[in-house]
Parts: structure tokens; C-alpha cells; sequence
């Protein structure tokens, strides 16, 4: 068992006397986090369970449509289909191991729906519908947990279900929504991991303790865990590990200054983070490393015997370590020196603009019942949805400053760990597209719902007034405003064959969405 506590020698011993004052009511409130014991806790999973519904609906009716391996899903499906042949990724056209530069475990969940229900359109894209799905039921609580509102948690889940971009990732055989149902299930965690750390010290105050007794620590390591698996999708999942690292010390430091303990800061980085790091760091490593063992457990993934091909010699376990290390740095040189220009590029500074969309699928020739007609699918938001995003992270940092709320604080952490790496690798002139922003979106509807929940206030005691009934109004409209632009671009984020007139005139910024 890991420790939870280093020991001290400025400390006191940790029992005090009996007759120690009652905990204060201020501290009590502050330490007291929103967990599931509440009276709508329970209610709250209906409205939950009908936003999931219509979350997984969208995303796997007609999903054998369009036919054939669309976009990216040419490499992932086919990757995937050769891990489940020979256990690592396979050229099939030249029969041997194939070299790849992104880590398998996305491709082995792709792999897990061609396994189940056959190598076509739905079995390699049901693993994406079913992670879409996941994430939206994900949000739904750690918004409801965060801002101690059903209502709300209800809309964040609602509003990413209804989001084309989520929609196209979730129905395509990509890695990025992978990425992205792992990064937001690690925040999660350790949401949750804060409300315990903040309810055990509570708990010690109650008893009279000076600290709570040692324990482990199992939501901060299934965040760590979690983390390392959204790594073993895309190495950018490594780009939320500093982000996260904050979130806890910070995190850790506010319960012990809310618990009265001087000198927080120190105390959570020496006492909490430095003796957590170690086995946060195992857990990180060690899901990698269990995604690679396919390649580990073979001898015909590429580089798998490099060293010996090298006339060098090759021990059985760190032979294959350093393989696999060699493997990752040429990985890494590719994507360093990836500035070729493709069509659907596009920059970090383009992305909550909807400034270039990306075409996965296209065809003129299905029919409509016009005389032209068009089919495709293009990665694009909803219009309507994106476009109030950037105000919305304008009225987050407002309000987190003004009231020093730590969940505006959270929530623009994830947003900063999700777009703002891209802008020091745009510098560089590197190749990249704007499905990359996917794991900064669910942060990015957190920041909205926040802002939303902050212009409607708190339930009052007595009758609400008519500003905050407005508010409410404004609200429901600008939520079936979303859904009725969903269903306006519906048909190209599925592949529906429409008249080509009504596909021009949905290309609301011209050639910058063709």
C-alpha cells in the first residue's frame, strides 16, 4: 500500500485532546465536496440515462454509411484488422509488419468491433460510436458534479451530443475520440479524487485528528492510469500530464488550507505530490507498456529485432525495451518533421472558427431525386455551438478571477493542456488538422454550461424573478437553437445524398468549408 502521508518532524502528533473545539462552519462548508449522497442523486441518472440515449442513437444508426474505409479509417481499420491477424500492425499489400507512428491501443479498440462484429463499415466503426457515447455520459456527470446542477450537467452532455464534430469522430475509425473519452475520464477521476481527499479531511477534523490516517489514493491512480492509456492512443495525450499535475497540487494545497494548515503549497507538493508522483508515474508506464504488448509478445512488428539486425546483441527483456525506445524516437522524427502541405490542414488559431473543416468522405454520384446531387461527410461543429465558445472562455476567466471559483480554473486547464501545445508546434509549420482539438471540446462545453449556469444564478429560496426567468428562457432557446442547426448540417456529418443546392447552401464560409 502507498503512503499517504511523509512524515514531518515540524508536525505535531497527530491526536489531540477530546475537548478540541467543533470544526468550523466555514470550514466544514469548504471541505465539504458534492458527492453522491445527495437527495437528486438518484433522480439525476433518469435525465442522464435519456441524453446517453439520444447520444448513442445519433451515433450508430446508419453507421455502415458511407460505404468503404473513409478518410483516415483507411490506415486505423486496416492497422487494426492486422493487429487481431498477427498482433501488430500489418501491410497487407506487401505481407509484412507495417510501419505506423502512432501507438496501438486506439487500434485495438477499433480491432475489438471488427472482432465482434465483422471487418466492414459498422464493425470498425462501432468502437468510436460506443467511446462518443461514453464521453457524452462522462460530461454529463462531471458537470453535474462540478456545477452542482443536473440541469446543467444534463445541457453539457446534451450540447456534445448534438455537436457535429463529435458526431463525425464518434461514427469514423479514428483515433482522436479515443483520445479524447480517455483524457476526460482521467479529469473525472480526479474530480473525484479531490472531493475524497477534501471529505477525509473533514472527516479528520471531525474526529478530533490533526490529518487524515494514511490511504490510497484510487482515483488519483486510475487518472494516472487513465492518462497513460489516452498516451498509448496519441503521445498528445502526454500534453494533459503537466495540466493534470497542477489541477492535484492545486487541489491538494486548497484542502489543507481549508483544513487550517500553514505552509499549504509546501505540504501538497512535499507530503501529496512528491510521494505520489512515483506510482502515478508506474501507473502512466506501465498502461503504456500493456499496450504494446502485442508487439512485445511477437517477432514481426517493425524494428521488433532492430538490435540483432544490427549484428548487436538483443537479451531477452531489455533487448526488446530498447527496440521498442529506438521504435518511439524514429516515431518521434517523423512527426517532428511532418510540414508537408495537405489540403485540410488547418491552425491551432482556425479551430473554434470553424475556420477549415475537414472533408472525409464525398460523392456526387448517389441519389436525391435532383438532377445533381452530393454526399459527404465533413468534420464541422455545430456552427451555432463553436462560434459561442470563444465568449465563453472570455466569461470563465472573468468569473474564475471575480470569484476565485476553482472550477473556472479547472475547466481553462483543460482547455490551455488541449489547444495550446498545437500553437508552439503551428510556429514550427507542422502539419495539423483540426480534429486535433477533439479532446479540448468536452472542456470547452464545460466552460459554456459554467458561463450559462452563472448568468441563470442560484435557485432562490423564494419565487424566481423574472430576470433569472428570462435567463432560464434564453437558455432553452439557445438550446433548441443548437439542435435545430444540428439538424440543418445533419445530412453532412452522415453522408446523406442531398440536392447540390442545398449542400452550397449550408457552405456558409464559402470555400473555406469546401
Amino acid at each position: 500500500m502507498a503512503p499517504d502521508e511523509a512524515v514531518d518532524p515540524e508536525d505535531d502528533a497527530a491526536a489531540v485532546p477530546d475537548d478540541r473545539p467543533a470544526v468550523p462552519e466555514i470550514t466544514r462548508r469548504r471541505l465539504t465536496p458534492y458527492l453522491t449522497g445527495d437527495r437528486g442523486y438518484a433522480w439525476s441518472w433518469l435525465p442522464t440515462l435519456l441524453v446517453v440515449l439520444v447520444a448513442g442513437l445519433l451515433r450508430t444508426v446508419g453507421l455502415a454509411t458511407p460505404k468503404g474505409k473513409i478518410f483516415d479509417e483507411t490506415y486505423y481499420a486496416t492497422e487494426a484488422h492486422g493487429l487481431l491477424t498477427y498482433g501488430v500492425e500489418w501491410n497487407f499489400d506487401e505481407n509484412k509488419a507495417a510501419y505506423v507512428v502512432h501507438p496501438p491501443l486506439g487500434k485495438w479498440l477499433i480491432a475489438v468491433g471488427e472482432r465482434l462484429f465483422g471487418y466492414d463499415e459498422f464493425g470498425w466503426r462501432i468502437a468510436a460510436a460506443a467511446a462518443g457515447t461514453l464521453s457524452v455520459l462522462l460530461l454529463v456527470r462531471v458537470a453535474r458534479r462540478m456545477l452542482r446542477s443536473t440541469v446543467l450537467g444534463c445541457l453539457a452532455g446534451l450540447l456534445l451530443a448534438l455537436d457535429g464534430f463529435h458526431l463525425v469522430l464518434s461514427r469514423s475509425a479514428l483515433l482522436d475520440i479515443f483520445l479524447g473519452l480517455f483524457l476526460l475520464a482521467a479529469f473525472a477521476a480526479l474530480v473525484r479524487d479531490r472531493d475524497a481527499r477534501r471529505a477525509r479531511w473533514l472527516a479528520a477534523l471531525e474526529r478530533g485528528a490533526d490529518r487524515p490516517e494514511p490511504a490510497v489514493r484510487a482515483w488519483l491512480l486510475l487518472a494516472a492510469g487513465l492518462l497513460g492509456a489516452a498516451t498509448a492512443v496519441k503521445w498528445s495525450g502526454l500534453f494533459f500530464a503537466p495540466a493534470f499535475a497542477l489541477l492535484v497540487v492545486w487541489w491538494d494545497a486548497g484542502a489543507r488550507r481549508s483544513a487550517g494548515q500553514d505552509r499549504p503549497w509546501r505540504r501538497a507538493l512535499v507530503r501529496d505530490g512528491l510521494v505520489w508522483l512515483p506510482w502515478c508515474v508506474a501507473a502512466v508506464a506501465g498502461v503504456y507498456l500493456l499496450a504494446w504488448s502485442g508487439w512485445l509478445l511477437t517477432d514481426d512488428g517493425y524494428f521488433r529485432h532492430w538490435l540483432a539486425q544490427q549484428g548487436r546483441p538483443e537479451p531477452p527483456l531489455w533487448g526488446a525495451l530498447q527496440n521498442l525506445w529506438h521504435y518511439h524516437s524514429e516515431a518521434l522524427r517523423f512527426h517532428s518533421g511532418l510540414t508537408s502541405h495537405h489540403t485540410y490542414q488547418s491552425w491551432p488559431w482556425q479551430w473554434l472558427l470553424l475556420g477549415r473543416p475537414v472533408a472525409f468522405y464525398w460523392s456526387g454520384d448517389a441519389a436525391c431525386g435532383a438532377s445533381n446531387c452530393a454526399a459527404e461527410v465533413l468534420l464541422l461543429g455545430t456552427p451555432v455551438l463553436w462560434w459561442a465558445f470563444l465568449p465563453a472562455l472570455a466569461a470563465t476567466t472573468w468569473l474564475g478571477v471575480a470569484r476565485r471559483d476553482w472550477r473556472a480554473g479547472a475547466i481553462l486547464v483543460g482547455v490551455a493542456a488541449g489547444m495550446l501545445p498545437w500553437f508552439y508546434y503551428a510556429v514550427q509549420g507542422r502539419t495539423m488538422f483540426a480534429f486535433y482539438a477533439l479532446p479540448a471540446e468536452p472542456f470547452l462545453v464545460l466552460a459554456l454550461c459554467y458561463a450559462l449556469g452563472a448568468w441563470v444564478g442560484p435557485r432562490p429560496a423564494g419565487a424566481p424573478g423574472t430576470r433569472r426567468a428570462v435567463a432560464i428562457g434564453a437558455v432553452a432557446a439557445y438550446t433548441l437553437l443548437v439542435a435545430a442547426c444540428f439538424a440543418w448540417y445533419y445530412p453532412l456529418y452522415v453522408g446523406t445524398s442531398i440536392p447540390y443546392d442545398d449542400w452550397q447552401l449550408r457552405m456558409l464560409l464559402g470555400n473555406r468549408w469546401i
